[in-house]
C-alpha cells in the first residue's frame, strides 16, 4: 500500500487522470475479447476459417496503421490521434454488434484494428509527456497491471453473461465495449483537453524519420528483442499455449481458462513488488533475466505434456502460467521505458509506433508458426523453439546493454558514476 500511495502522490494531475480510466477501458475490451471468435462463427453462422480470417483483419489492419499513426502523433500530438481511435474503436464496436454479414464484420474488424495501430504509439507518447525517470517505468509497469485487471474482470463477466442461444447478449458486451470507449474520450475532451502531447521539433533538430531512425543500432536491438519477446510470449497466449495444453497436454477447457486466471492474478498482486526491486537495475538485465524465467515456464509447460491428461498435467499448465507472469512484469515497463527514453521528445511517436510494430509483428507471426508446428505433431520442436527463443532475448539484452545510454537503460547519472562494473558481455 506505501508503494502505491507514494506512486499516486508522485504523479502529476494529468498522470493520474490518465491511469484512471485504464481498467475501466479495458474491462469493456475483457467483456469482448475471450467470445468474438465464438461470436462470428456460433451466433453469426460465419464457417470458422472465415471467422478466424476476420480476427486476423485485427492484427492486420492494426499494423498497417501503426507507422503512419506514430508518424501522425509527432505531427499532430498524442491526444488527437488518442481521440480518433478511440472514435473508431467504437463505430467498430456498434457495427460488430450488429453484423449479420461477413462484409460488415470485416469493417468493424479493421476499425477495431486501426484503433489499435494508432493508440498504442499515442497513448505511450502521452505518457512520456507527462511523467519521466523512475516513474515513467512505474507507471508502464502499473498501467499493464490495470490492463490485465480491467481483461481479466471484463472476461469472468463476459464469459457469466453470454449465452449462444440468446444472441441479444452478444450485442450487448459489444456496445458495452463501445460505452467503455466513452470514459477516455471524456477526459481528452475535458480535464485533458490541453495535454495535446505535441512537441515542436527544434530548429537544429537532424533525421527522425524512420529509415533513420531504424539505422541507430539501438533501436534494431530492441526493436529485434521486441519482436522476439513477443513471438515467444504474448503470441502464443491466443493459439501455441491453448493448443499445446489440449493437443499435447490433455488438459480441460477449465483448466485453461484458470491458468489464463492464474496469468491475471499473478500479474495484479506482483507488478508493484517487481517494480519496486528493478527500480534502479539495468533494464537490460532484467530483460535477460525475464528471458531465463520464460526459458523455465516453457521448459515446465513441455514437462506437462509428457504426462498428458493427468492432475500433474493441469499443475503445470497452471504452474506454467504463473511463472509466465511473473516474467511479464518485467517485460512490460522496462521495454516501453527505454524506447521513449531514447527518442526526442518530437519523435517520441515514430519510436513508439517501431516498438508497437515489433510488438504486432510478433503477436502475428506466433500463432502461424504454433499452428504449424502444432498440426505437424511437432511439439518437442515447439517447445525447443519457445527456449531458444527466450535464451536468445538475454543475448539481445546483453547487446542492447551496449549500445544505450546509462539514462535511458534505467541508472541515473549518480548511480551511473557509484556502479562498481559496468555491463558487458
Amino acid at each position: 500500500m506505501t508503494g502505491i500511495r507514494s506512486f499516486s502522490a508522485a504523479l502529476p494531475t494529468e498522470g493520474r487522470w490518465l491511469l484512471s480510466t485504464v481498467a475501466i477501458q479495458t474491462l469493456g475490451r475483457g467483456l469482448t475479447l475471450p467470445f468474438t471468435i465464438i461470436y462470428l462463427h456460433e451466433v453469426r453462422g460465419f464457417d470458422l476459417g472465415l471467422s478466424g480470417v476476420l480476427m486476423g483483419l485485427i492484427a492486420m489492419s492494426g499494423f498497417a496503421a501503426t507507422g503512419p499513426g506514430g508518424s501522425l502523433t509527432d505531427r499532430y500530438g498524442a491526444r488527437a490521434l488518442l481521440l480518433g481511435g478511440l472514435a473508431s474503436m467504437i463505430v467498430g464496436n456498434v457495427l460488430l454488434a450488429f453484423a449479420t454479414s461477413p462484409a460488415v464484420a470485416a469493417v468493424a474488424m479493421v476499425l477495431i484494428g486501426v484503433n489499435f495501430g494508432i493508440s498504442w504509439p499515442a497513448f505511450n507518447s502521452l505518457i512520456a509527456a507527462v511523467v519521466s525517470g523512475d516513474l515513467r517505468q512505474t507507471y508502464f509497469g502499473v498501467n499493464f497491471a490495470l490492463v490485465n485487471l480491467g481483461i481479466g474482470v471484463g472476461g469472468i463477466v463476459g464469459g457469466l453473461y453470454v449465452d449462444v442461444t440468446e444472441p441479444s447478449t452478444f450485442t450487448a458486451i459489444y456496445l458495452l465495449d463501445a460505452v467503455s470507449a466513452l470514459v477516455p474520450m471524456s477526459l481528452l475532451l475535458g480535464p485533458l483537453r490541453n495535454l495535446h502531447g505535441r512537441a515542436e521539433r527544434p530548429a537544429d533538430a537532424t533525421g527522425g524519420t524512420y529509415r533513420e531512425i531504424l539505422r541507430e543500432p539501438a533501436v534494431r536491438w530492441l526493436t529485434a528483442l521486441t519482436f522476439v519477446g513477443v513471438f515467444v510470449g504474448y503470441g502464443q497466449h491466443e493459439a501455441g499455449f491453448p493448443g499445446y495444453a489440449r493437443q499435447v497436454a490433455e488438459v480441460s477447457t477449465r483448466t485453461i481458462g484458470i491458468a489464463f486466471a492464474v496469468n491475471t492474478a499473478v500479474i495484479v498482486l506482483l507488478q508493484f513488488l517487481v517494480l519496486s526491486r528493478i527500480r534502479g537495475h539495468r533494464r537490460t538485465r532484467v530483460m535477460a533475466l525475464m528471458g531465463v524465467i520464460w526459458a523455465f515456464s516453457w521448459l515446465l509447460l513441455g514437462a506437462a505434456g509428457l504426462v498428458p491428461a493427468t492432475m500433474a498435467a493441469a499443475a503445470g499448465i497452471l504452474v506454467f502460467m504463473g511463472v509466465f507472469a511473473f516474467g511479464e512484469t518485467l517485460m512490460q515497463p522496462t521495454i516501453p521505458a527505454i524506447s521513449n527514453d531514447l527518442a526526442a521528445d518530437h519523435t517520441r511517436g515514430r519510436y513508439n509506433a517501431i516498438s508497437a510494430g515489433a510488438f504486432q509483428g510478433g503477436a502475428i507471426a506466433g500463432p502461424i508458426v504454433a499452428g504449424f508446428l502444432l498440426d505437424h505433431d511437432l511439439a518437442v520442436a515447439y517447445i525447443g523453439l519457445m527456449v531458444a527463443g527466450c535464451l536468445s532475448v538475454c543475448v539481445m539484452a546483453r547487446a542492447l546493454g551496449r549500445r544505450i545510454p546509462e539514462a535511458a537503460n534505467g541508472i541515473s547519472p549518480d548511480e551511473s558514476a557509484t556502479a562498481m562494473t559496468p555491463e558487458r558481455s
